[in-house]
């Protein structure tokens, strides 16, 4: 019998370079989420769904051919779920083989949580789950943490930054604090209508070596003084964007690094918001792959970093008669389903 052993985990990885992505059969804009999210505009029906599928088709091979590999989650029909598009609200993962599930403020949106299916798209493709740590429990304190959108971590210095919004909650956040050992930055931010920035990252971005910050937005004065400080004195280079580009998704992009390089991930909008200037300080630090995701943005409110879930997990190593190892790393991108039940 083959033995099987997992990777050393005791160096974290700054930058994933697996996404899952959740191929939506439902997608429209949300009502129970408009109140709470002023990026997002209306839009349904079947027009709607056929167009975020091929835009979603599409940032699938523009990853896919930068060298990222992408595990697509087919969604279910049923329960509808317009949001299932925007995975990382619900999970997370680490290098020592954890996947956090969160809760989600939303009632139409916990249907989204299907570990059974993630799992077993994570184990057939040679990831090893070790725990998962549910702490959706505070929904039924009608208390919310989404996910890598209310929590934008620093793996390399253990930081995790969140803006506080009827989706990002003290509580809840103080719990995950106590299983990871981060240590907790959090302020508000508020958008030009002065209602609270709905996902901390959609005003700030973490890549290895910089950050993107809509500085501004932040109300209080110490928050915004030692949050600045605090970025710039981890060695990164500060980005600072003004609220009209966070408008446009400038701040909603993703560090990764796959078989062929680093990449940052970003919608079409998003680039033409950035401008020729920032975005060449950007591409200092990886390829650009830019998709055009309209659909997807006006009427879910999110962008390319929402729909994008990072796998950190170790990989188990196979070691049969013949040498097998499962999963190698730079060899080419995967893309793997698990069908619609």
């Amino acid at each position: 019998m083959p033995s099987v052993e997992v990777e050393n985990e005791s160096i974290p990885p700054v930058l994933a370079g697996t996404v899952i992505m959740v191929r939506p059969a439902s997608f429209g804009a949300n009502p129970q989420t408009r109140a709470s999210n002023r990026f997002q505009g209306r839009g349904e029906g079947d027009e709607i769904r056929e167009a975020a599928r091929r835009e979603f088709d599409q940032l699938v091979f523009n990853l896919d051919r930068a060298g990222i590999a992408v595990l697509i989650l087919e969604d279910t029909l049923y329960p509808s779920k317009p949001d299932a598009v925007f995975p990382n609200n619900w999970f997370s993962t680490d290098n020592t083989g954890r996947i956090f599930l969160y809760p989600m403020q939303a009632p139409n949106r916990r249907s989204e949580r299907r570990i059974s299916d993630l799992k077993h798209l994570l184990e057939t493709h040679g990831y090893a789950v070790h725990e998962v740590i549910d702490i959706s429990h505070w929904e039924r304190q009608g208390l919310a943490l989404e996910g890598t959108g209310s929590l934008v971590l620093d793996r390399v210095r253990q930081v995790a930054y969140a803006c506080r919004s009827v989706r990002t909650c003290t509580e809840p956040f103080e719990e995950w604090t106590r299983y990871t050992g981060y240590k907790p930055i959090e302020f508000t931010a508020l958008g030009p209508d002065r209602m609270p920035i709905y996902h901390t990252n959609v005003m700030l971005a973490l890549g290895r070596e910089f950050a993107v910050l809509g500085e501004s937005l932040v109300t209080d004065p110490q928050e915004r003084t030692y949050l600045r400080h605090h970025l710039e004195n981890s060695g990164l280079e500060l980005l600072l964007l003004d609220p009209e580009v966070i408008g446009r998704f400038g701040a909603n992009i993703l560090h990764l690094e796959g078989s062929k390089g680093a990449v940052i991930a970003m919608s079409e909008t998003a680039r033409a918001a950035l401008g020729t200037s920032m975005a060449g300080r950007l591409e200092r630090y990886g390829n650009l792959v830019v998709t055009p995701i309209p659909t997807i943005e006006h009427a879910g409110g999110g962008s390319v970093r929402c729909m994008l879930g990072e796998i950190f997990l170790p990989r188990v190593q196979n070691r049969g008669p013949g040498g097998f190892r499962a999963g190698l790393p730079g060899k080419s991108s995967l893309v793997a389903a698990v069908p619609t039940r």
